[in-house]
């Protein structure tokens, strides 16, 4: 391997790391020590891809939000035989990499918000979550979509109700499955998306 590649392979090995000690001992016990000790990395090679631990958490917390997107969006604009089907396909997609791998959806839903410097993160993340589902009304529906701001209104509504409804499922607060949470979704985003 080359300098560059086990660089690059010291800082997966942290983020991992972060993933796993943020989702399990939350941010108290998210320390850089117990990042490095979970990678059997020391601080020396934290200091060489992070410059602080809430800058490794942040980037833990885009990299979920990025493979959401990348899922998401990839579902979406695959075949389907309608409309409805293509969202469903996207918030399966959504709903799958947040529960499929609890940590992930803990980081993202949960933990974050408990991080003062994650929390204004948190917060653009899900409005850009929500401009995104504006955004692909107006290319679902046309001149049937809901005009601005209140297709951006809605994108916040409905992806701030997922997102609680994830965090309740992750907290063992309601007894639903995902796929029950993926047909709840999709009815609402057919049904307050468009005219």
């Amino acid at each position: 391997m080359s300098a560059d590649d086990r660089a690059a392979d010291r800082r997966a090995r942290l983020l991992e790391a972060g993933l796993e000690v943020f989702a399990a001992s939350g941010a108290n016990g998210a320390t850089m020590t117990a990042i490095c000790a979970q990678a059997k990395l020391t601080e020396r090679y934290f200091y060489e891809s992070f410059t602080s631990r809430d800058d490794l958490l942040r980037s833990v917390v885009d990299a979920v939000s990025d493979e959401i997107r990348t899922a998401a969006l990839d579902a979406l604009h695959s075949p389907a035989d309608n409309v409805e089907a293509q969202v469903r396909h996207a918030i399966t997609a959504f709903v799958t990499v947040l529960t499929d791998d609890r940590r992930k959806g803990r980081v993202a839903m949960i933990e974050s918000s408990a991080v003062e410097s994650l929390r204004t993160h948190r917060r653009e993340s899900m409005r850009e979550f929500a401009r995104l589902v504006a955004a692909e009304a107006h290319e679902l529906y046309g001149d049937h979509a809901l005009p601005e701001p209140e297709s951006e209104i809605t994108g916040l509504l409905f992806i701030g109700g997922l997102a609680e409804l994830v965090v309740a499922w992750l907290n063992d607060e309601i007894d639903v499955t995902p796929s029950q949470i993926v047909d709840a979704a999709t009815r609402q985003f057919v049904a307050t998306t468009h005219r």
